[in-house]
């Protein structure tokens, strides 16, 4: 019997069988236990699951099942993120509907997550396309109109002028659509926004609450808000120009206003336009700039251009100094009042345009140390701490002291009977954009009406659903040339009105799922009852891509549904956790070309590694070891390892291969190393349940010596599981269990449990919490194992099993003995010995004894449990 193998195809299909047939998994709101609610980030439906779904998915599954055992009532959903661009460009490829296309990928992911064996409660899964669903979202977007959470405004955007559409700064690839490859365009749309900074500051103070997040991304969090206090300074032209007197800026720096060499305008700034009126070269300019990306990191590495309009303004702190003006392409409207002063000695951007246009540089921090007679800037700005110097009455301040200085001043100067300069706080959070101009999105539920403008549809004509017959024969949004889908009557007048056509950001659809997957029968949004329950998340799963975009927008929305009544919690997801990525190494054909894991065969002899092409016999060069993508082939299909090996084993390798915040390297040995290893615990089982009699067993009342190392092994691995699951240290669970399996296998030999009957009773148990603690990561096994075993019920729903706590205290320690501070050896004494009996034992060791040579010492320092010191 102990050479049979695990068939993990078959065991895996039967227990999932059963699992399903029991109904274990699935949840209910009335249940009286405490919550736990664990969420994995839900995907895409791109066509089939990738390895880092795999690992992604175990991570959260292994948490549902420990916190199911614990006694938790715990929800783990899944549902899907599905709509997009990517089923757009599918229906153009593919001469299919984008709704058929998704669906068919859903069918196709569900299948194979369902074959990993995750306790998940599919009874509530969802995607987004689904009419329920964006009905749901459709409702809350009124409900945010009606609180004024959701307005119209025109907006810079990025326009694709052949698909016809918006490109959010991601799809705009060194200026050109991601999908077309036309050279993108700035164009003013008018467009739906949701109103986020109302909640600039909450989102940002609570971010410190969020201690249960990686510090990485509440850092990028706060960044993103970007909190700043600053001066705005009104700087009078020198002369008055179509109506203008003066120009406006925001400035954090207002200590380097000695330092400025020139103001610069924004492209879309309103006396940039006004100049332009009269200005062909500028206009063209403007044109120019216009090409160019919209976000702030695009402007941020672009080269520097310039136009020198010819105007200036006065210095406001000295009115001898004027300032030459130009429209500058690396400002933005959006952010401050679309106006700068450009300090090139302290701001490397504006260093950059100055020594582009020859205009001056001059040094107005000193750094600590340096000579003011001396210190220059040349290529590389000085963003340091310092003095102020070359500035007057500044002279000699702490950056800090500048600043305070300069807009008190500033304050007291009253011209046109206003302050020159006022302290203001701003943020780099702007308004929400969610308008998309296309197909497969959630529709906007508003109206544009000739005599009442724009209004909200009524909900009960709610869900206005996506047109099935559309086709995507012309560039831009099928909705806008449907022949009958825009054309309804004004909710408000009754007259003949026209549907607005743009659909929403998907973002929008993924920052609510959360409160919905709570109670995704209800027809309103949420039951308030039940997303209160629930909320927050207490384990949210994801990648690190997420950090800043998902994560904002959730926290967005349920503050928005906090105001609007839909729930009392307003921060969707307590704990946090990134994992890293899968990677695996890049393989090239003689040609050049990428070729796939499964087109080769490695080897390895005298240490080093070659490969070659299984058909061909072509050499392959092995190259770095990168994410995992299509274009350079280096993936693995997880449906492969799971046919090949079974789904314990994929799970086994991405929890044991390395932290799980850091990325794991996907190798064959590896999956066949954690094979092995499932293999091992399945011969292990096979003998104990040969060789012990089960019925006979009972608890001795003393344990022979290996008998209680090893119950004692066993219950401090149980403990250290326990813990390292809670930190979601998987890896370091999985070394425990490792030595655990090793100490029993040394254990269950015939000849040791036929003379120990203490012995046979600490192997069962043993056995028994080994597969509790399996039970998490390795399911299927542990379920096979368990009923080998002749166990009672299903392994996936035993409680978790306590630790003995006597035997997890320490008999002896160990403690390191120095002589002179340096170490020399080691001394096992009791675990309660005083430090009389810990000296006089330290003296009679052979490293003292060597060291002291006959003489007295001058001191022995016992720190009790830690360490001891002999001076000589």
């Amino acid at each position: 019997m102990a050479n049979e193998r695990y068939n993990a195809r078959e065991a895996e299909v039967r227990w999932q069988k059963t699992w399903d047939t029991q109904k274990i998994f699935q949840t209910t709101n009335e249940d009286p236990r405490p919550k736990y609610y664990v969420l994995e980030m839900f995907p895409y439906p791109s066509g089939r699951i990738h390895i880092g779904h795999v690992r992604n998915y175990t991570m959260g599954d292994v948490v549902a099942r420990y916190k199911r055992a614990k006694g938790f009532n715990v929800l783990h959903p899944m549902g899907w993120d599905a709509f997009g661009m990517p089923a757009e460009n599918a229906a153009m490829q593919n001469k299919i509907h984008p709704k058929d296309w998704t669906y068919e990928n859903i069918a196709t992911m569900r299948a194979q997550l369902k074959l990993m064996g995750l306790s998940l409660d599919w009874e509530r899964e969802f995607a987004t396309c689904d009419v329920d669903y964006y009905h749901r979202q459709q409702m809350l977007f009124l409900d945010f109109v009606e609180k004024g959470l959701a307005y119209r405004k025109n907006a810079k955007v990025n326009w694709d002028p052949v698909d016809q559409t918006v490109l959010a700064n991601e799809q705009v690839i060194d200026g050109k659509g991601w999908r077309s490859g036309a050279e993108v365009e700035q164009r003013e749309l008018t467009q739906w926004f949701f109103k986020i900074t109302d909640f600039a500051d909450d989102l940002l103070s609570e971010i410190d609450n969020l201690t249960r997040w990686p510090d990485k991304v509440r850092l990028m969090q706060r960044n993103w808000i970007g909190k700043s206090e600053g001066l705005q300074v009104r700087f009078q032209l020198s002369e008055e120009v179509h109506g203008h007197s003066e120009v406006e800026i925001f400035t954090t720096r207002p200590d380097t206003l000695f330092g400025a060499s020139f103001m610069g305008l924004s492209a879309d700034h309103p006396l940039t336009k006004e100049l332009a009126k009269d200005n062909a070269e500028l206009a063209a300019f403007v044109e120019e700039c216009h090409k160019m990306g919209t976000s702030a990191a695009e402007l941020e590495t672009a080269e520097k251009f310039g136009f020198d309009t010819g105007l200036k303004v006065v210095h406001p702190l000295d009115s001898s100094i004027e300032l030459p003006i130009y429209v500058a392409n690396f400002i933005l409207m959006d952010y401050g009042t679309g106006a700068i002063f450009g300090c090139p000695a302290h701001d490397q951007r504006d260093l950059d345009f100055a020594r582009k246009y020859g205009l001056t540089v001059t040094p107005v921090v000193l750094p600590k140390d340096a000579d003011p007679a001396s210190f220059t800037v040349a290529d590389e700005a000085y963003t340091g701490e310092g003095t102020i110097f070359n500035s007057e009455f500044l002279d000699g301040m702490s950056i800090d002291a500048a600043k305070d200085a300069v807009a008190s001043k500033l304050e007291a100067v009253i011209i046109d009977d206003k302050p020159q300069a006022l302290r203001k706080t701003q943020y780099r959070l702007r308004d929400w954009g969610i308008s998309r101009q296309r197909y497969w999105g959630c529709p906007i539920p508003m109206v544009h009406c000739p005599d009442c403008g724009v209004v909200p549809e009524k909900k009960e004509n709610l869900p206005i659903k996506l047109p099935d017959d559309i086709n995507f024969d012309k560039p831009g949004n099928p909705l806008d040339r449907h022949p009958t889908w825009r054309d309804c009557t004004c909710p408000k007048c009754g007259k003949a009105a026209k549907r607005e056509t743009d659909t929403m950001d998907t973002f929008v659809d993924s920052s609510w799922y959360f409160a919905r997957f709570t109670a995704p029968w209800e027809t309103n949004p949420t039951d308030k009852k039940a997303v209160d329950e629930w909320l927050p998340v207490d384990q949210y799963i994801g990648g690190i891509e997420h950090a800043i975009l998902h994560l904002l927008y959730s926290r967005f929305f349920a503050r928005a549904m906090c105001e609007t009544g839909h729930m009392t919690v307003k921060e969707p997801f307590q704990g946090l956790f990134t994992q890293g990525m899968v990677v695996h190494e890049t393989y090239k054909g003689e040609d050049g070309r990428w070729v796939s894991p499964a087109e080769i065969t490695v080897s390895e002899k005298d240490g080093k590694r070659s490969a070659v092409h299984k058909e061909t016999g072509e050499t392959i060069t092995i190259g770095s070891i990168e994410k995992m993508s299509k274009s350079k082939k280096n993936t693995v299909d997880p449906t492969d390892i799971i046919e090949t090996y079974g789904a314990d084993t994929a799970r086994w390798f991405m929890l044991s291969d390395s932290p799980p915040e850091r990325d794991v390297i996907w190798t064959e040995a590896g999956a066949e190393g954690a094979h092995r290893f499932i293999q091992r615990i399945w011969r292990l089982t096979l003998d104990v349940s040969e060789f012990l009699d089960f019925s006979a067993l009972e608890k001795p009342e003393t344990l022979s010596g290996e008998a209680l190392a090893l119950r004692k092994l066993t219950h401090k691995t149980l403990a250290t599981v326990e813990s390292t699951i809670e930190q979601l240290g998987f890896n370091r669970a999985v070394a425990q269990i490792y030595q655990l399996v090793n100490a029993i296998a040394s254990a269950a030999k015939k000849e040791k449990l036929d003379k120990d009957a203490s012995l046979c009773w600490v192997v069962d148990e043993s056995m028994q919490l080994l597969l509790l603690m399996c039970s998490p990561m390795m399911p299927h096994l542990a379920e096979e194992c368990w009923s080998q075993l002749g166990k009672e019920g299903l392994v996936s729903t035993q409680s978790w099993p306590q630790a003995d706590s006597a035997m997890l205290t320490e008999d002896e320690i160990t403690l390191p003995i120095q002589i002179n501070g340096k170490k020399r050896g080691e001394l096992t004494v009791a675990a309660d010995a005083d430090k009389d009996t810990i000296e006089k034992a330290v003296l009679a060791s052979e490293p003292v004894l060597k060291a002291l040579d006959g003489k007295a010492p001058r001191k022995v320092i016992v720190v009790p449990k830690r360490i001891v010191n002999v001076v000589i």
